[in-house]
């Protein structure tokens, strides 16, 4: 037997966001037009969930192609070059084909050489679930900068006469370049899972179309997660009142309204409220979120970010972080 012994890398202090990009599919769907083929009406969906209008992915707009649109834009942003990204993570729930994965394939059709490459599939919270893990390597020493990328194409797994479900899920993709630093910018995760309401929100085996049970999801969100939000600020060192973002799911307008109260945010805290134009595109809504924000100015370079994915498992995870 063999004494020698295993060496392991020394990585950086923390990570930090460099870049953020997004995709939004070019077809708008309003809810008047969806009032044309199910018992459903504007006033409607915007009183039980806060949605205007979302996107809809067409020809010539693959989950891939709206990664690497959002990835390219999050890369440009950031200062690397292709070359100096050596992981990509991929989360979604609505890929197209079980193998391959999406990741290698966006790290090739983006020209970033050989980095590692795997997807995840948490439901909602899949991209909170990937940053985690891209700056856990990036402070393991497995990695020294990472794309993180949140995409789906919903409408493909959506009964689009269903207004349980066509009237909130929609697509796009969001994408975060991540780099080694000497001043964490990604605080600790809090994730987990609640398996004992799988059921809640699902693909049923044998079937095409997702099927949610909103109340359900709706009273775990408000009664459960707020805890979860303040383990996060809590485990980063920070409070309510150093929040300058708060950037969770965009799952229902309700929700994020409640989530803000509960917390006590102060009133010149930013919320992301990207679900009214975008509606609930699963994996890629927090980042899709705070790319608006940062388009719009709202949100600005070293603000403190609080965010939070959570969905189908049902899975959350939430962070803190520092926008770029």
């Amino acid at each position: 037997m063999s004494d020698a012994t295993i060496q392991l890398p020394t990585g950086a202090p923390g990570a930090q966001v460099l870049g953020i990009g997004a995709y939004r599919p070019r077809r708008v769907v309003t809810n008047d037009e969806l009032s044309q083929v199910m018992d459903t009406n504007d006033e409607w969906i915007q009183t039980r969930v806060g949605i205007a209008e979302r996107r809809w992915a067409g020809d010539g707009e693959s989950l891939v192609e709206m990664s690497v649109a959002a990835g390219q834009q999050a890369l440009d942003a950031s200062g690397l070059t292709a070359a100096e990204v050596d992981l990509v993570i991929v989360a979604s729930a609505s890929l197209a084909t079980q193998i391959p994965g999406a990741g290698p394939e966006v790290a090739n059709r983006l020209g970033l050489g050989r980095p590692g490459a795997f997807d995840v599939n948490a439901g909602c919270a899949g991209f909170c679930y990937a940053l985690s893990a891209a700056a856990d390597a990036i402070r393991a020493g497995s990695a020294r900068n990472a794309l993180v990328v949140g995409a789906e194409r919903l409408s493909d797994v959506t009964d689009q006469t269903d207004r349980s479900t066509a009237v909130i899920f929609a697509d796009g993709a969001g994408a975060m370049v991540l780099g080694a630093s000497d001043t964490p910018g990604v605080g600790p995760v809090v994730w987990g899972s609640d398996g004992d309401q799988r059921d809640a929100i699902a693909i049923p085996q044998g079937t095409e179309h997702i099927t949610m049970a909103g109340q359900a999801v709706y009273r775990w969100a408000t009664t459960k997660l707020t805890d979860v939000l303040q383990e996060a600020m809590d485990r980063a060192g920070v409070t309510a009142a150093d929040i300058d973002v708060f950037a969770p799911h965009q799952a229902n307008l309700r929700i994020i309204e409640l989530m803000a109260k509960r917390l006590g945010l102060p009133e010149s805290t930013v919320i992301a409220r990207d679900i009214v134009q975008a509606g609930n595109t699963s994996s890629a809504s927090v980042p899709l979120a705070l790319a608006a924000l940062q388009e719009s100015g709202e949100a600005k370079t070293g603000d403190l970010c609080l965010v939070l994915g959570y969905g189908a498992g049902l899975t959350f995870a939430g962070q803190v972080l520092r926008m770029p």
